[in-house]
């Protein structure tokens, strides 16, 4: 992955190819001349994918984008960062190079992230779900997350960046849905009592063995 200063540098060179190129020829010998990236973006915070999702979140770190995006993509599998780049000009958040923008993937799922000084802090009113199918993924996860990070109830935890993550078991979807209200009921009751859930004490506390 080029830094960003080279990318804006090969960008300059393919603009000055591009127009010799063409004057001498054609469209072809214009792409034959420049870098792969000659079809770049023209604003620093749109998407090089092909394959551009329609809604992508979108996160505003003060300053470690770049960070929080590799710690991510270290825990979740069909993850990685894809590409980061400095804006290169004076922003409403400093100097060029002051700001970073990161992209990267968690479970195939796009996502952006930027570094561009404090503004809002992250609080609870967004946070990223995590569907678990047994106890060990969910284990896994939370371990993972909650390093440097906080626990809370109901399996809500903060991140050591303070981004909040819910890590949930799917079949808790289906327990409190259930037809059998009283079953649900009992079933919400152990959920309030804990902070990271463990699906048997749920299944017991449905069956009333809890």
């Amino acid at each position: 992955m080029p830094d960003a200063s080279g990318w804006i540098r090969s960008a300059d060179l393919a603009d000055q190819d591009i127009v010799q190129a063409r004057a001498a020829g054609t469209a072809e010998a214009a792409r034959s001349e420049a870098p792969d990236d000659w079809q770049r973006p023209i604003s620093i915070l749109s998407h090089w994918s092909e394959t551009m999702q329609k809604i992508t979140p979108f996160l505003w770190y003060s300053s470690q984008a770049e960070e929080a995006a590799k710690f991510y993509a270290s825990i979740f599998p069909d993850s990685r960062v894809t590409r980061v780049v400095t804006m290169p000009t004076d922003s409403p958040s400093g100097p060029p190079g002051s700001v970073k923008v990161v992209e990267f993937v968690l479970f195939g799922q796009s996502f952006v992230a930027m570094s561009a000084g404090p503004l809002d802090p992250f609080n609870h009113a967004v946070s990223f779900v995590v569907n678990c199918d047994s106890q060990p993924e969910i284990d896994k996860y939370w371990n993972a997350l909650i390093d440097g990070g906080s626990a809370e109830q109901c399996g809500w935890l903060k991140d050591r960046y303070g981004l909040s993550w819910q890590i949930v078991p799917t079949v808790l979807g289906e327990m409190m849905g259930d037809s059998d209200r009283v079953r649900a009921k009992r079933t919400a009751n152990a959920m309030m009592k804990m902070v990271k859930f463990d699906i048997a004490t749920l299944q017991a506390a449905a069956a009333g063995n809890g």
